[in-house]
């Protein structure tokens, strides 16, 4: 796929000073249930963790994120099961998101089991359960999200489903006829395996900022350097931003990159939830208006934050 027209149009305004209006976010709401563990699992019998059940879902999380960084108005519309509605329309209120939560007839609020070596890198493992998250439609869609809005984030997890998949172009033609700039997070290299690379690509049409981690940019691209995805990754994008966990992250335009931007230092208890945390404060800088590499340093600076403690979304460093 060829960098369009209306991405070479789009490319100025993610540049020139802050933009007045709300943050709006569409994606998913689930709950998190994170299970810290030391050493390996133990197959057929018991392996001691510290377990904890919280709100989450990438999408929730960047809302909560940007609200925390100082963004002065966070939207956020997503799909739960009635089954916790009320609990996390409270968390989101709590951390200053105005939520728009359709709650689903059918089916529960999304679940994801997060298994956390409690080793010096923290990593995880999902076991995800989509739930009512993958249910979001065209038809919980309005236009009136967008009033007084000046971004559009797209969680990627909305492409991995029919309904979701349509959402998203919706969303893109309602941003678009308001000259509302749109941010993508491709999400999982789970779901983009069974999505396809081409699918995806084909998806990206309208939006101006992509912001994937090292895996993913890899996979979209076939090349093994995160340096040289990004890159090519932003001949389709007007700006790659490209998430590299300890190893900072990278901005890339019109082919190359531009800036390589160190991580800020961490001592990791919990990875869960550090992209999303980079993805709100490097929105909530770009909104202030911040260069994407003044913008890509907060975002360092809100991961590493994320890392120091359990769970994916601002917290006070307590408990687990």
């Amino acid at each position: 796929m060829g960098p369009g027209s209306s991405a070479r149009a789009a490319a100025g305004t993610i540049r020139g000073g802050a933009r007045d209006g709300a943050l709006l976010v569409v994606g998913d709401v689930v709950t998190d249930v994170v299970a810290r563990h030391s050493g390996p699992l133990a197959a057929g019998t018991d392996t001691k963790a510290a377990i904890r059940t919280l709100p989450g879902g990438a999408g929730a999380n960047v809302a909560c994120w940007a609200a925390h960084w100082g963004c002065a108005e966070v939207r956020l519309l997503g799909r739960v099961g009635a089954d916790s509605a009320a609990w996390h329309e409270r968390e989101l209120a709590a951390a200053g998101v105005h939520g728009r939560l359709v709650v689903d007839p059918d089916a529960p609020t999304g679940t994801v089991i997060s298994l956390v070596d409690t080793g010096a890198s923290a990593e995880r493992t999902f076991l995800t359960d989509s739930g009512a998250s993958l249910r979001l439609e065209p038809g919980d869609w309005s236009d009136a999200l967008l009033d007084g809005a000046a971004w559009l984030h797209l969680s990627g997890y909305l492409l991995f489903s029919e309904s979701g998949r349509a959402l998203v172009t919706t969303a893109l033609g309602s941003a678009r006829a308001r000259g509302v700039p749109v941010s993508l997070d491709p999400a999982s290299t789970g779901f983009l395996v069974g999505l396809g690379v081409d699918r995806f690509l084909a998806s990206l049409d309208g939006v101006e900022v992509l912001l994937p981690s090292r895996d993913e940019a890899c996979l979209l691209t076939g090349l093994p350097d995160a340096a040289d995805a990004a890159a090519k990754l932003s001949r389709h994008v007007p700006l790659v931003v490209a998430k590299l966990g300890a190893d900072g992250a990278l901005v890339a335009r019109s082919g190359a990159v531009h800036a390589r931007l160190p991580a800020a230092p961490a001592t990791p208890r919990d990875t869960t939830g550090a992209g999303d945390a980079f993805t709100g404060a490097f929105l909530t800088a770009l909104l202030t208006g911040a260069e994407p590499e003044d913008a890509a340093v907060q975002g360092c600076l809100a991961g590493a934050r994320a890392v120091e403690q359990v769970g994916g979304r601002p917290r006070p460093a307590a408990g687990l």
